[in-house]
């Protein structure tokens, strides 16, 4: 790829908003990215003109346009060239994807993780190794632009330091910087929390595509959450923020939690609350054990369909709490509570309707996430993908 020329700032901006809507929204004419952008053909041509020099977009005649006069040209991303490694951390599984310019997911490499987990140098060096598989996998003619990782845990948004991670034991472990030493493919590894980066996948590509105001709600272990107003992520400096997980809903005779409290949102709606109202042995774990259960309530198993139903009935006082404060437009179930809402949804509906204000009770859409089992993984790929966008030449020029 070339090192184009220097832009100022609100050409830099320009560049990465046009690569944006393609890369979000697939192929686009020269004329609906005009529209989109608010600007006129001239500039759209000088764009997309620099971006096509850099390797990052393609432009090519429409297929089968009929009518007078010539056709817009269609800009699309160069998915074949462009690429970010992508790696998802979840309780139960390591994941890694190759995750093309546009969305698509080219190849993966998945390992389980099991309950007591490995150690954190092993679980790094896994993830590495699937890394530089994946990097030398790709097609020889590509870059890479970024690396991006969803993890289940309290993640310092700055240095992708895991802050916090009670079943593991984990406290200030250097995630991001040992996994990139381990790579060792030029990048930085930007890391963030699970459910963050959910929201912000299944906002941009998933159920919520188009609702700026949402909660999603991710069953892992735990339970936890991420909201966005006016499409941006609300969070805090330290990592700590925005803890759905442990909002109060059985503050009289509650769960223990694992933060130490009880009643929990995360206590009464999680993988362990689960278990037990089931009846299920604790060493039983992951997504394919809630899977089991939700597949024997709807075969008539009296435990699981009971389980189910005392645990919709605390997510469903969970999801009224948060639509009392934040009044969203949509509310996504993700992760293992995306199985759990699947078959608990008339005890959640119930809930919502007898603890929300008439004004809100039936504002809320409640979704299942669009993106399935991909949802966090998606979500790590964006986060690579987040410096070429601010800065796509620049950026660019600096690829491997």
């Amino acid at each position: 790829m070339s090192h184009p020329r220097r832009r100022g700032s609100a050409g830099r901006a320009s560049l990465g908003t046009l690569l944006r809507h393609v890369h979000l929204h697939g192929p686009l004419s020269r004329a609906a990215l005009a529209r989109l952008m608010g600007v006129d053909r001239s500039t759209i041509l000088t764009l997309t003109a620099e971006l096509a020099a850099a390797g990052l977009v393609r432009q090519e005649h429409p297929i089968g346009t009929t009518g007078v006069g010539r056709p817009s040209l269609v800009v699309r991303p160069e998915s074949e060239r462009v690429y970010v490694l992508a790696f998802d951390v979840s309780a139960d599984r390591l994941v890694a994807a190759r995750v093309a310019l546009g969305g698509p997911i080219m190849d993966r490499r998945t390992a389980t993780r099991p309950p007591a987990g490995a150690g954190f140098d092993d679980e790094v060096g896994v993830l590495a190794g699937f890394g530089r598989d994946l990097h030398a996998a790709a097609p020889a003619n590509s870059v890479c632009v970024g690396t991006g990782v969803s993890y289940s845990g309290t993640i310092s948004p700055g240095d992708g330091k895991v802050r916090y991670r009670p079943e593991m034991g984990w406290v200030d472990q250097a995630f991001g910087t040992d996994l990139q030493r381990a790579l060792d493919i030029g990048h930085p590894v930007a890391v963030g929390n699970d459910a963050h980066v959910g929201a912000m996948a299944e906002y941009q590509r998933g159920a919520g595509a188009g609702a700026p105001n949402l909660i999603y709600l991710h069953g892992d272990i735990g339970v936890s959450g991420g909201i966005l107003v006016g499409g941006e992520l609300l969070g805090d400096e330290g990592g700590y923020g925005c803890k759905i997980g442990h909002m109060l809903v059985n503050p009289y005779d509650g769960r223990h939690c694992r933060c130490g409290a009880r009643g929990c949102l995360e206590a009464e709606t999680g993988q362990s609350a689960l278990l037990a109202a089931a009846g299920r042995s604790d060493e039983q774990f992951g997504r394919d054990t809630v899977r089991a259960i939700v597949r024997d309530a709807r075969a008539g198993n009296e435990a699981a369909a009971a389980a189910l139903s005392e645990i919709g009935g605390w997510l469903g006082i969970g999801v009224a709490n948060l639509v009392n404060i934040i009044d969203p437009a949509v509310v996504i179930f993700g992760g293992t509570l995306r199985e759990v809402y699947a078959a608990a949804a008339p005890q959640v509906a119930a809930r919502i309707a007898q603890h929300t204000m008439p004004t809100t009770r039936n504002r809320p859409r409640l979704l299942l996430s669009g993106l399935a089992d991909d949802t966090t993984l998606v979500g790590a790929a964006e986060l690579g993908f987040a410096a070429l966008l601010a800065d796509p030449l620049q950026h660019t020029a600096h690829a491997v």
